[in-house]
């Protein structure tokens, strides 16, 4: 999708209204992760560079259209004010008169940030008129928050149909990353599947056997697979009343000449403990008692050597329980040599979901990949093949 960016756009005098994601992890009141207010200061050093007056919206936590003190976005002033190493005025409404008169006193090159959008049920309605109460103060929208683009909400959807409307740098990246994983990308394509439920990801693996050149499913997920083969699962975690679907995505990957990758091996203990007592077994063999908590060196083995022979990865899940030693070492060795391979320039990784790159930060290797997405729900439903309403209002017309 082509799409408007910032580029060759007059910014002097400018109001920019840029929705970011500032939902931040907090702790005693504090900013304890700031990840998403750097991954915002590309595009606020862009406007403030060009002369704009940027004006960020933004939301926090779910107080589901009422005001909460709890879920404010103030905490995330100072911090961010000293990553730009400028000051952030800060204005206790989003709209009405607050909003407009702290707008009002802008200068070109300020950065001001509005309360939560969601204080306003509005938001989440993609209501007009909020939107409207919101463009006042704009002469632009810059939409930079790709992890909210699949929700079509005011800030996301309708305010760029009220204002000429442009991809921020923050989701330039993510949209030309995607693009090179999925799109358009460098074929063999290889993708890596894990998490615990069939259930969550049954969009997701119909559409990416008929993307793929190969996929490999792990985590517990896979015992389901397992089971629908007629292999043992023991007491493991098995959505069992899924084994036709498991069996009718086997089938829709073969008629799409999709090579699917289950695994050979296993790790299996009678509990997950740290350090609990762990086997290695061949599929199918395992005790009643025991649970398949990660994959075996085979099949690490066999997944590794897939993506030496391919040119693109896209991964969302880890293969194990990697929180927890020593179930998480099927999914670190992946994880190494894919990065390995990246940063080879043999390979582009493209990763995303919250325990994918909880899983590749626990690796290690979250900066060897070409890009890891940050952004849970709008990463998933990309990579099923939907449309998000936040991207598909940047669209160039």
């Amino acid at each position: 999708m082509a799409f408007r960016t910032l580029d060759g756009v007059n910014l002097q005098g400018q109001r920019a209204l840029v929705r970011v994601d500032f939902n931040v992890p907090m702790e005693d009141g504090q900013v304890s992760d700031d990840t998403r207010l750097r991954a915002a200061l590309p595009t606020i050093e862009k406007l403030r560079q060009g002369g704009a007056r940027t004006i960020l919206l933004a939301h926090f936590d779910r107080p589901k259209g009422k005001v909460v003190p709890e879920m404010s976005l103030k905490p995330v002033v100072e911090p961010l004010s000293r990553l730009l190493g400028a000051p952030v005025a800060f204005a206790g409404n989003c709209v009405g008169a607050e909003a407009n008169d702290a707008v009002h006193v802008m200068k070109d090159g300020d950065v001001l940030l509005l309360e939560n959008v969601r204080f306003h049920a509005g938001e989440e309605k993609n209501d007009k008129d909020f939107a409207m109460a919101l463009a006042v103060n704009g002469d632009i929208f810059v939409n930079d928050a790709f992890s909210a683009a699949h929700r079509a909400h005011a800030t996301t959807e309708c305010l760029a149909h009220l204002l000429p409307a442009y991809a921020g740098e923050q989701m330039r990246l993510e949209l030309s990353a995607l693009d090179r994983a999925l799109g358009q990308p460098e074929r063999p394509v290889i993708g890596i599947v894990g998490g615990s439920k069939v259930s969550t990801k049954l969009d997701l693996l119909k559409h990416l056997v008929t993307k793929l050149d190969k996929l490999a499913i792990g985590g517990g997920m896979a015992n389901t697979f397992l089971f629908a083969q007629g292999h043992d699962v023991g007491a493991s975690y098995c959505e069992k009343e899924l084994a036709e679907t498991a069996r009718e995505i086997i089938r829709l990957a073969g008629q799409n000449n999709c090579k699917l990758f289950l695994p050979l091996d296993i790790v299996v203990a009678e509990k997950l403990a740290p350090g609990a007592p762990a086997r290695v077994r061949p599929v199918g063999s395992i005790d009643e008692h025991e649970r398949i908590l990660d994959a075996g060196p085979e099949t690490v083995e066999r997944l590794c050597r897939a993506m030496d022979n391919s040119r693109t990865l896209v991964w969302n899940g880890p293969l194990g329980v990697f929180e927890m030693p020593p179930f998480d070492k099927g999914t670190v060795a992946a994880a190494h040599h894919a990065a390995e391979l990246a940063k080879a320039g043999k390979l582009v990784a493209v990763a995303g979901g919250g325990d994918t790159v909880a899983a590749l930060n626990a690796a290690g290797v979250t900066d060897d990949f070409t890009f890891v997405s940050t952004a849970g729900g709008a990463f998933l439903e990309w990579m099923e093949g939907k449309t998000l309403p936040g991207v598909a209002a940047l669209a160039r017309q």
